[in-house]
């Protein structure tokens, strides 16, 4: 989990920024998908998985991403669409505190699978017991 500064290119016509696989982020990416018109006071996710790896930006609007590696929650709080967060797999990741018109786009480094989903905040602590994968090294970094 750490915060990544993606690349600007500032014109006065209006500005780029651009994400590549294996260059700001570490995986390939196999799916793409967006979270928006969240309700005031709304949490999204509240899951880990067991292989996933996410790379999150906030398009337009904030919200906060909490992490927690089993050991220790991080807030990262995104609202510009310049940097995201990486989380790696074995994370457990909450969104929340939405702002209005927020739009969230989550870059997936497999394709969707309920079954890599761990939903239940307990299961997770003891899959990580059980020794299960979380890089708690690189997942506080910011």
């Amino acid at each position: 989990m750490k915060l990544i500064d993606l690349p600007k290119i500032l014109d006065q016509r209006g500005n780029l920024s651009f994400v590549e696989e294996f260059s700001q982020i570490p995986f390939e990416i196999e799916r793409v998908y967006w979270i928006y018109d969240v309700p005031g006071g709304e949490r999204r996710g509240g899951h880990a998985y067991r292989e996933n790896q996410e790379f999150i930006i906030s398009l337009s609007g904030s919200f906060d991403v909490v992490l927690d590696n089993g050991k220790e929650r991080k807030v990262f709080s995104l609202n510009r669409s310049y940097y995201g967060v990486y989380v790696p797999k074995g994370v457990w990741r909450e969104m929340n505190n939405f702002s209005t018109n927020s739009l969230a786009l989550i870059l997936s480094s497999t394709p969707y699978s309920n079954a890599d989903y761990i939903y239940n905040y307990e299961e997770f602590l003891d899959y990580l017991a059980s020794g299960g994968h979380s890089e708690p090294d690189k997942a506080m970094q910011a």
